[in-house]
């Protein structure tokens, strides 16, 4: 999107070789990093083995199908058709109406209260957008999943440590950002001031432990998967398998 393309498919340049096509010349690639994990079986020390799992990550360059020539036709798909801000809303209106979540407005801050199990959102008119909106509520709603009852994330030490609420918040954020793409919102592209100081806390959780990413990633694909979940749409597909 930052790129300006409308196609979701990339390959590699040995992919598009394969395909009979070719990068054209002068374009430039992207960077996607594929997070994984293998099992590596090890001995106990008392004759058995035990599974030990080690994530990793890889680095690939890949190019938009758009910077392509020579691709079958199976490939060239027409770009998706570009919900306008009204619409946008009222999907995403829809969507978190589902969850059963209260959703309090009013004040300026934006914030889940584990208390009171309410999420509250400053006025709509106070924003800059839609798409900052949906965002923010995105946020919060990961952080409701967390109860017992939900997906079960403990927030015990969220207000007490430093180290614990860096961990939540950025696991809320990834899942902001997983759930504004299912929704079709785009994200916001220019930094705010207030980004500043949680990435200075995110990196130091990160640089402290080498696994947080892949632990944030994971704690946030189940929240958002437990927000899908609760759509009616869903629950009736599940229902019939």
């Amino acid at each position: 999107m930052a790129r300006g393309f409308t196609s979701p498919m990339w390959m590699t340049f040995k992919q598009a070789l394969e395909l009979g096509a070719a990068v054209r010349k002068g374009e430039t690639g992207s960077t996607v990093v594929f997070a994984s994990r293998f099992t590596k079986y090890e001995a106990d020390g008392s004759g058995g083995e035990v599974d030990r799992e080690i994530p990793f990550l890889k680095a690939y360059t890949v190019f938009n199908i758009e910077q392509i020539d020579g691709l079958p036709e199976r490939y060239r798909h027409p770009p998706t058709p570009v919900l306008d801000a009204i619409e946008h809303i009222e999907h995403a209106d829809c969507f978190f109406r589902n969850t059963g979540a209260v959703i309090r407005h009013g004040g300026a801050q934006a914030y889940y209260s584990p208390i009171t199990d309410h999420i509250q959102m400053p006025p709509f008119e106070t924003f800059r957008d839609a798409a900052s909106y949906v965002a923010t509520l995105s946020h919060e709603s990961c952080h409701w999943t967390a109860r017992p009852d939900r997906v079960d994330r403990d927030l015990s030490r969220y207000a007490k440590d430093k180290t614990e609420r860096a961990r939540e918040e950025l696991i809320a954020e990834l899942g902001s950002c997983f759930l504004c793409a299912d929704l079709g919102i785009a994200p916001e592209l220019e930094p705010r001031p207030d980004h500043a100081s949680y990435l200075d806390s995110w990196l130091k959780v990160l640089s402290d432990d080498k696994r947080a990413i892949f632990q944030a990633a994971a704690h946030a694909q189940r929240a958002v998967s437990f927000l899908h979940g609760l759509q009616p749409v869903q629950a009736d597909e599940r229902a019939a398998a």
